[in-house]
């Protein structure tokens, strides 16, 4: 298993940042069947003010650059995406291919010291 993390902002607005916890309490179930179609097992997203983060387990052969692209291949996964985005912004760190930005680990509990 893989794990990654990124992060991403909504945009700073009361209104938007419930929209899209709302959204999500209420995920298509087509969206969950893409994501599981293309290795991922787990996933989970945190929010605090308008900073979001998400974590993702993937089989061991999911490449996120390949990966993701066929996830939007899936004709409701890309609706969900364009549904999303413009309630979304960039995080400044992010390069300019990436949306959700890929984080570094810094710490896992099980490595060994």
């Amino acid at each position: 298993m893989k794990a990654f993390g990124a992060a991403l902002d909504l945009k700073n607005d009361p209104g938007i940042i419930e929209e899209y916890k709302e959204y999500h309490r209420n995920v298509w179930p087509e969206v969950k069947e893409a994501l599981a179609a293309v290795g991922i097992t787990a996933m989970k997203i945190f929010i605090i003010g308008n900073r979001m983060f998400m974590y993702m387990e993937a089989r061991d052969d999911f490449e996120p650059g390949r990966d993701l692209q066929e996830y939007r291949k899936f004709a409701r996964a890309q609706e969900w995406d364009e549904l999303m985005r413009p309630l979304q912004q960039k995080v400044p760190e992010a390069s300019p291919d990436d949306w959700w930005a890929p984080m570094e680990m810094a710490f896992d509990l099980e490595w060994v010291s």
